[in-house]
């Protein structure tokens, strides 16, 4: 097994999300592209939103801009999979911790998407 390389295109993903211009995004989908964002705020509260990009123009009309921001903490890369293990936070202060995987298409561009995110677990806690 050959080692894993790092996760570009989902690191650049974040970037882009914490930008001014998240909907930049949207170039970075393929064709028929499909996802879910499991979104939970604590105590067995969690939001699915879900579908393709219709769906996300919708997220990312009603998410908090300039607000959060996200930072990889690992990430790795296989064939056209690519995942990562990341904090979301608030000013600084930790705020949930998410997991993402992403499938590429052939030109690179993310084909499907699946985030977790819970501010149950902070990983960085030891």
């Amino acid at each position: 097994m050959s080692a894993a390389t790092i996760a570009t295109v989902l690191t650049r993903w974040f970037a882009v999300m914490d930008s001014e211009r998240p909907e930049d995004i949207l170039d970075m989908i393929a064709p028929g592209f499909r996802f879910s964002i499991v979104f939970s705020t604590g105590d067995g509260k969690a939001t699915d939103f879900a579908g393709g990009r219709e769906a996300m123009e919708g997220y990312l009309a009603q998410r908090e801009k300039g607000v959060l921001t996200h930072h990889v903490l690992s990430s790795a890369r296989t064939g056209t999979d690519e995942l990562v293990l990341g904090q979301a936070r608030r000013a600084g202060a930790f705020e949930s911790t998410f997991v993402a995987a992403a499938r590429l298409d052939d030109g690179g561009k993310v084909a499907s998407l699946m985030i977790g995110r819970s501010p149950a677990l902070d990983v960085e806690l030891r």
